[in-house]
């Protein structure tokens, strides 16, 4: 009988720290909460990042993810940005700047460059909360980029988040 007590409530504890989705917002473990974009946007399962989203017509990605531990929440903000951009090959920043972001200091940067040899926009956000560092990233084919910034930018602004 204990074993069994033990085993369900090793299962509820792992199911209150999983991240969900319910009525168009995700939950993440790590305190943050964004609104899903309403239309052609599908979660990608499995990836790197707490939410993965990608969009078929047109071509394009985006993410949310987050990290909880005080090296990262101690960088500046314009290194975190740069990092979400490693691996962009013939960069070319367009635009950036710093902003306030649910009560939070932020960064933004827009880039144009290459992966693979195709021509891509990115938009990269990330946000400085106490603990916690909360990245946001759009990419797209350069073509098609335009198109999906707006549901990006309403995808960010979406964003609350605890004081971790």
């Amino acid at each position: 009988m204990k074993a069994t007590g033990v085993i369900l409530a090793t299962v509820l504890l792992a199911g209150c720290s999983a991240s969900r989705i319910e009525n168009g917002v995700f939950y993440s473990p790590k305190g943050y909460q964004v609104s899903l974009p309403r239309q052609g946007w599908a979660v990608r399962p499995g990836g790197a990042a707490e939410l993965e989203l990608q969009r078929q017509d047109p071509a394009g990605g985006m993410l949310a993810d987050a990290t909880c531990d005080d090296k990262t929440a101690g960088r500046p903000l314009t290194v975190l940005a740069r990092h979400l951009t490693f691996g962009l090959k013939d960069r070319v920043l367009e635009d950036g700047g710093t902003l306030t972001l649910a009560g939070r200091p932020a960064q933004r940067s827009v880039v144009r460059g290459r992966v693979d040899g195709t021509p891509v926009g990115v938009e990269a956000v990330v946000v400085k909360g106490d603990r916690c560092v909360y990245d946001f990233l759009y990419v797209a084919p350069a073509a098609a980029f335009e198109t999906g910034r707006g549901d990006f930018r309403a995808f960010v602004e979406s964003f609350t988040g605890d004081a971790r």
